[in-house]
Order: C-alpha cells, then sequence, then structure tokens
C-alpha cells in the first residue's frame, strides 16, 4: 500500500523491440512487497514492468493484514456492552449480525484497493501485465506469451498457507486466512491448529463475536515472544472463553456431516463446526523457472544475501518469498534496499535489528530487538527494565492496566530489545524501534518529556527506572547535603 504520486511527462517508459518488452526493473507479484519497488522505481526514473497473476495487492490486501484487523475492529465492538458497565455506562448486548460483518471486512478492503490497483499502477507509468510469469533463462521471462527482458528483475510473489500432513485434513473442508474472511455467517465452534499470531489473533475476535473457540498448538502459543508477556495474552483470551490446548499435536481430523472432529496425539477428541489451519507460510516459488534463471531456493525460499541478491545477481528477491520476516512493513524495508542496490548499485544491506512485530489481541503484544531469552543466550550482560500498566494513569483512565513494558538493556545502557504488552502497544513500539535504529541512549529516552497522560508515558518511566537507583542512592543523597552546607 505505498503512497506514489501521477509520474511526470517525460517518465521513462519499458519499449518493444522485435520480439521483447525491455524495461529497467521487471517485479513479478504484486503484494507489498512488489508494489513498493514499483512504486518507488517508476517514480525514480525507472522503467517498470510488473507482473502479477493473482489479485493487486497480495495477500495483506486481500487476506492478511487488512481484513484480520478489520475483523478484529469489529470483534472490539462486540465485546463494548461488556465492559461499559465499569465505567458506569449501560449499553444494550450486542447483536451480531455476520453477514454484516462480512461487508466491513470487504468494504475496507474496497476502500484501500484503488491504491494497489491496476489502473493506478498503469497511471504511473508501470506496465502492468496481469499473468504468471516464468524465466526462460536467466535474463527473460515470459508472461502469457510476452517477453520480458530487464536489466534487474524482482521475484515478490510472496506465500500461502503452509498445510500440515495430518491424516483426514484435506478431506476435512478446513478454512485458511485466504477463505475464513469469505464467511457471511459465524462459525459455530471454531477449531483453530496453530497458536501463532494469525491463531491468536483469529480465536479472539471470533471468540468475542460469538462463537465457542478452541486452539490447539504443538508447542506453546506465540513461542517466539517474551513468555512472561505470552502469559498476560494467554490469560485474557482464558478470561474471554477460548479454550487453549497447548503442547498437543493433532493426530487426525475427520469430517462428519455437521462436525468436523480434530484427534489430538493423546486420543483426546475436539469437535467443531469449522477448523482453521494457522500453522505457518510456505513461499510461492513453483512454476516460475527459476532452475532456468540460475536463481538458488531451499526449503524457506529463494535464498538472497544481504543485499536481497539472488544466485543470479541480475535477480533480487524480497518479502514472505524469501522466508524472512513475514511481514508487510518488513517488504517495505526490503523494498528501499532493492532499490538502492538495483537502480543506485549502492551496496546497502537489510537490517532486521530493529524490526518491530505486533500481534494484534487485546491486549496487543509488541516486539522489537532482543527478548530477555535472546540477550541471556547470546551471553549479554543484561539488566531488566519493567514498567507495568497499572502505574501508568492513562491505563487506569481507561481502565486497561494489564501488561507492561520490559526494556532489555545491555553493557553501558545500550538498548538491546522491548516488548510491550497492554493496550496500544504496536503504536508504542514504534518509540524503541527508532531508539534501537537510532542507537539512542537510554538517557534520551528518560529524559523524553512526554504529555500526560498517555500510555507512552510508560516508556519513559521504564527508562528512568535504570537511572532511579543512582539518582536517589546514597552518592546523592551525601552531594546534596555536602552543597547545601557550603553554599549559604
Amino acid at each position: 500500500m505505498q503512497e506514489a504520486t501521477a509520474p511526470p511527462p517525460t517518465a521513462r517508459r519499458p519499449v518493444q523491440r522485435g520480439d521483447h518488452l525491455v524495461c529497467d526493473i521487471c517485479v513479478i507479484g504484486a503484494g507489498s512487497a512488489g508494489l513498493s519497488v514499483a512504486a518507488g522505481a517508476v517514480q525514480m526514473g525507472a522503467a517498470v514492468v510488473l507482473i502479477e497473476k493473482g489479485e493487486m495487492g497480495g495477500d495483506c490486501l486481500n487476506a492478511g493484514c487488512v481484513p484480520s484487523k478489520a475483523l478484529i475492529a469489529a470483534a472490539a465492538k462486540a465485546r463494548a456492552p461488556l465492559v461499559s458497565p465499569a465505567f458506569g455506562v449501560a449499553l444494550a448486548p450486542a447483536s451480531i449480525d455476520h453477514r454484516l460483518v462480512h461487508d466491513h471486512i470487504h468494504g475496507v478492503i474496497g476502500a484501500i484497493a484503488p491504491h494497489d490497483s491496476e489502473a493506478r499502477f498503469a497511471g504511473l507509468g508501470v506496465e502492468v501485465i496481469k499473468a504468471p510469469a516464468r524465466f526462460l533463462d536467466p535474463q527473460t521471462v515470459d508472461a502469457a506469451g510476452r517477453r520480458i527482458r530487464a536489466r534487474r528483475f524482482v521475484i515478490a510473489t510472496g506465500s500461502r498457507p503452509a498445510v500440515p500432513a495430518i491424516p483426514g485434513l484435506a478431506e476435512s473442508g478446513f478454512l485458511t486466512n485466504e477463505r475464513i474472511f469469505a464467511l457471511t455467517a459465524l462459525p459455530g465452534a471454531l477449531v483453530i491448529i496453530g497458536g501463532g499470531p494469525i491463531g491468536v489473533e483469529m480465536a479472539q475476535a471470533f471468540r468475542r463475536l460469538g462463537s465457542v473457540v478452541t486452539i490447539i498448538e504443538k508447542d506453546s502459543i506465540l513461542c517466539r515472544d517474551d513468555p512472561q508477556a505470552v502469559a498476560v495474552v494467554r490469560d485474557r483470551l482464558t478470561a474471554e472463553g477460548v479454550a487453549i490446548i497447548e503442547h498437543e499435536g493433532v493426530a487426525s481430523v475427520a469430517r462428519t456431516a455437521e462436525r468436523v472432529e480434530v484427534q489430538l496425539d493423546a486420543g483426546r477428541v475436539i469437535s467443531g463446526t469449522h477448523l482453521l489451519v494457522a500453522t505457518g507460510r510456505m513461499a510461492n516459488i513453483e512454476d516460475l523457472g527459476l532452475a532456468d534463471a540460475g536463481v538458488t531456493t531451499s526449503a524457506r525460499g529463494i535464498t538472497v544475501d544481504a543485499r536481497l541478491r539472488t544466485s543470479n545477481r541480475r535477480i533480487f528477491a524480497l518479502g514472505d518469498v524469501i522466508g524472512g520476516p513475514l511481514f508487510t512493513h518488513a517488504a517495505s524495508q526490503q523494498a528501499g534496499i532493492v532499490i538502492r542496490n538495483a537502480l543506485f548499485l549502492l551496496p546497502a544491506k537489510v537490517d532486521y535489528r530493529a524490526l518491530p512485530r505486533v500481534t494484534y489481541t487485546a491486549p496487543e503484544l509488541a516486539q522489537v530487538g532482543m527478548t530477555e531469552q535472546d540477550a541471556r543466550e547470546a551471553g549479554q550482560a543484561v539488566e531488566v527494565l519493567v514498567s507495568p500498566f497499572a502505574a501508568n494513569d492513562r491505563a487506569q483512565t481507561e481502565r486497561q492496566t494489564e501488561g507492561f513494558a520490559k526494556i532489555i538493556v545491555g553493557r553501558r545502557g545500550r538498548i538491546l530489545g522491548a516488548t510491550i504488552v497492554g493496550p496500544g502497544a504496536g503504536e508504542l513500539i514504534g518509540l524503541w524501534a527508532l531508539a534501537i535504529s537510532q542507537r539512542l541512549p537510554l538517557a534520551a529516552m528518560a529524559g523524553l518529556v512526554l504529555p500526560y497522560p498517555t500510555l507512552s508515558e510508560i516508556s519513559k518511566r521504564a527508562a528512568g527506572s535504570h537511572f532511579t537507583p543512582r539518582l536517589f542512592g546514597p552518592t546523592t543523597r551525601r552531594l546534596v547535603g555536602l552543597i547545601q552546607r557550603l553554599v549559604p
């Protein structure tokens, strides 16, 4: 979802030379990553061809970030009558029409879609070809009979849901993120296999809308995140009625006329009306002719170096297809790296040190940099600073006091990472992402003046706790006493 302006009259365009359409950059895939490269490159004067066989906007717009957050927003409204009495406000019980929820989700998609549309990119000067793409050789791509040669190619074909090899699953009529937002009737009982961010977000949202929900996770939910922060999310999900089964795998799945039966490894059977599989992603690398292009792949996806170059130096890859951080904002960051390398020949390298991530449950869970466990496993000398939302005045006024900010500090006050679980954590983590990316000292965070009362003060309080023992310790008291005795 990249903003862009109309091209200047002198914008360079791809040209037809014999049997080939020739351009500076040919982008394969019109999801977040590909659109970011195409929009940036064409506005900087490059002749760009963009090839997409499916929907413009890719997974993020059509089946990922946008519809999921729209669903979460609807679910938050459904919960409002349950929490309003604490404020002295009585609301009527929520009446939920899932067809209208569906319409809300797709209305949001429709509102954003023009920014990613074929017409808009054509208007910018991009040659858009709606067809599958396949490399014929290291410098030629075929798209429905049209042959494209480019100085540089960019592969941004994204990913799709990874479906585990569970007996009976294929015949169960299961859902993934690609289909669940098309439902016009609320699932009566939703069973979710997978307790990662997608699984827990959907679990809470559908529970709030009225479904009976069970999560099954063979590890622990949100296993990449700080366990103390995850415990806050887990407690809230449980309190809202989500059943969570952890450290148990699925042995088989069976479909009856009305139900789906999920048998766990230990023998227990979980029954539901609908089954959502949220067990990760796999790169879309099939049918691209990558071997003919001299592009190396692995089980994770396309292999790239720190400059996002493939084994064919004329070809770059970015986004989900390289198996790295599977976030739209990571794709946007990578697009900048590709553009600097491909257009300006600058040796820019990707750096995920300050890349934040957010799970959009309530409370939200956000992370940037190292977790406490990461830092300790890396052998870092660690100081852990914690500030609870219960000590934040704005959180008290909103009656949202669950959670905390945890800051991981290394030697000489270096900020190594931050975890925030609580209201607005996804917004609050940006301050710590800036601090890490710009190598700001902890003192800069502690000395920041923030408006009162705001949730952002939790970050200042956490940073300030590093200096509190020093500021109010015996050395300071002795110094103050000495000054007071010496100065009339």
